[in-house]
């Protein structure tokens, strides 16, 4: 069983930054890739970035790229994004989950997900 733990998540205004964290803990972890959705109140759960773990290849939703940036510590089992230029349209519940194969923008082709953070980007 793999734990996942994220952190980072808070209020803060338009064109402030965020970085969250997600610490994985538990039995030997070998994710193929690990990746961070969203969920905004009223919404379906989306694809926000995710990174191979081996190779560090990083894919992101079209509506962050160029703003935020997907990073990990293999040594650490920790994965980290980092949230610039925010609007308010980046709040939701931003949620951490790793996989061990399949397609990587998939909410259903992840195996395990954190609780959640809750971040907020005030106008």
């Amino acid at each position: 069983q793999v734990q996942l733990v994220e952190s980072g998540g808070g209020l803060v205004q338009a064109g402030g930054s965020l970085r969250l964290s997600c610490a994985a803990s538990g039995r030997t972890f070998n994710a193929y890739a690990m990746g961070w959705f969203r969920q905004a109140p009223g919404k379906e759960r989306e694809f926000v970035a995710a990174i191979n773990w081996s190779r560090g290849s990083a894919y992101y939703a079209d509506s962050v790229k160029g703003r935020f940036t997907i990073s990990r510590d293999n040594a650490k089992n920790t994965v980290y994004l980092q949230m610039n230029s925010l609007k308010p349209g980046d709040t939701a519940v931003y949620y951490c989950a790793g996989t061990y194969g399949g397609s990587i923008v998939v909410v259903g082709a992840y195996d395990y997900w954190g609780q959640g953070t809750q971040v907020t980007v005030s106008s």
